[in-house]
Formats: structure tokens, sequence, C-alpha cells
């Protein structure tokens, strides 16, 4: 008999470190004591869409009177102030942009020191009418010489992440990051770098307009929200950015150095579907 080879989407959950969950889950339904035969390419699927569907909460997550969406708590309510752009004059200007034009003046971007060593800017990528808008940190080195966001390892992880929810890169889905040059050695953007693009992912979520953004790791949660917090506390909440609701989690970077989280980030993002719904359009 020949060995029945991966669905891509089983890969993608198996990536996520997901397989067994929904293994269990499909051997729950015909009982306990139901043997584990093996699976059909068709079984396979839809057991992969009932999961992309509904993406329970785990034990974890569950609360007992706790809603879906909770506005956030316990954070600063006033900006940064070295997260403000500082310059109003070029983030009104930036502020009239279109794509063509808005992409060019990334380009030719030299408002911090980041453009000094790169080979060039990375705008973003994807449906420019996205529902969903993906932020993240800043470029790396394939990046850089690409000038695509998230085409490394952590792309593919990222890929592998809107998989086990039924996205997919460029359908429905737009990604940017904080910042548009790579910080030398893949370091974390400094307040004064993420402060001079901000002008620049302002414009792109305002020409996107999507309905949910997606902030992936802590540097694209403080450009968005303009407020000190920390990942663990942050997840499992509704923030906003100018009315656009708002989920965090993990970056795919710090979840290729920690595996054990991957789990988290996939409860993160079934709570962002979840939400998606109930900001009234169907995922």
């Amino acid at each position: 008999m020949a060995v029945r080879t991966s669905s891509w989407p089983e890969a993608a959950l198996r990536e996520m470190r997901l397989g067994p969950l929904w293994r269990l889950r499909a051997r729950a339904a015909a009982g306990a004591d139901a043997p584990l035969a093996a699976a059909g390419p068709e079984e396979v699927s839809a057991e992969v869409s009932e999961v992309a569907a509904i993406c329970p909460p785990t034990a974890s997550q569950v609360v007992p009177g706790r809603p879906l969406v909770q506005k956030s708590e316990g954070f600063a309510r006033s900006p940064s102030p070295s997260l403000q752009a500082r310059d109003d004059g070029r983030a009104n200007r930036i502020a009239t942009l279109g794509w063509e034009a808005l992409e060019e003046d990334i380009g030719a971007c030299r408002a911090c020191p980041l453009c000094e060593r790169r080979r060039q800017a990375v705008p973003g990528v994807g449906d420019r009418s996205a529902r969903w808008m993906l932020v993240g940190e800043g470029p790396g080195a394939e990046e850089d010489q690409r000038g695509e966001p998230f085409v490394g390892q952590a792309g593919r992880l990222l890929d592998s992440m809107l998989a086990t929810i039924g996205l997919a890169r460029g359908e429905d889905v737009y990604i940017a990051n904080a910042v548009k040059c790579r910080p030398p050695h893949n370091r974390t953007p400094e307040r004064s770098e993420i402060a001079s693009c901000l002008p620049y992912l302002e414009r792109q979520i305002a020409l996107v307009q999507p309905r949910l953004l997606v902030a992936l790791g802590r540097p694209a949660a403080q450009a968005l929200l303009q407020r000190e917090l920390a990942i663990t506390s942050a997840r499992g909440k509704r923030f906003e950015h100018n009315g656009v609701a708002v989920v965090v989690t993990y970056h795919p970077a710090y979840l290729l150095r920690n595996p054990q989280d991957k789990a988290k980030a996939w409860e993160d993002l079934c709570f962002a579907r979840r939400l998606m719904a109930e900001l009234g359009d169907r995922v």
C-alpha cells in the first residue's frame, strides 16, 4: 500500500504543532474507543476545514462569563511621545499619497539611519482591499534582498499560521511592517525609527481600510497602540487603532525560537477569526 503524502493544510497544522489536536477531535466525535484509522485525502481536507472554521478555544482561554471581546485595561492611555511622528508636515504629505506614490516615497526615504545600510525598502504586499492586515516588526535579510515582507523562514511559518485559519497570503490579507528598512543584524527597531516610519504605516492602513489589524510582536503592537505592553498580557484582548480592531500575537521569528508557543499563537488567530465574525463579516 502506497504511503499517503501529507496535504498542504495538514502540513500547516503540523508546522504549528496542531496535528494531534485535530486528529484527537475527530476521534472524540467517534467515541473514545474508536481506532485511529488512516484518513483519506478527502477526510483530511474536511477535518482541516473544520478546525479552520471552528477554532475552539483551549482550556486556558475558556473563562466562565468572560465575553469574547475584551477592551484593553491596565495600560497607560496616553501615547508615548517618542512613538509619535515628529514631522507633522511630512506626515501630512504622506497622508495624501496613493499607492504608487507611497511606495516610491518609501523607496526614497532618508528619514532615519536605517536607510544607510538597506539594500532596498520593503513597503508591503498583498490584497490592497483586504479585511485582514498583518503588521510585523521590520524586514530581515531575505526581505531586504527581495523587497517583500515575510519571505524568509519566518514568512513560511506565517503562511502556515494563516493556513490553519483558512487564510492565505494575498487573498483578503495585506502584510506590512512597522519599519520599512532592515535594522542592522535584525535588531529590534528603535522608537525613533518606528516613529519615522509610522506615517507610512498609517497611510497603508488608511488605503487598505482593513476590518482587523493583527500585530505580530511587541514593536508592531506598540507602533499601532502607541503604548507600552507585554505580549503575554495583551493576548486575547481587543484593542483599537483609529477605530480599527487590533489583536496582538507573537511574531513568527519568536515562534521559531520558542516553538512551544506556536499553539498560543494559533489561539490568538482563532480569537482574531471569531472577532472578525463579530465585526459582521463572514471569514
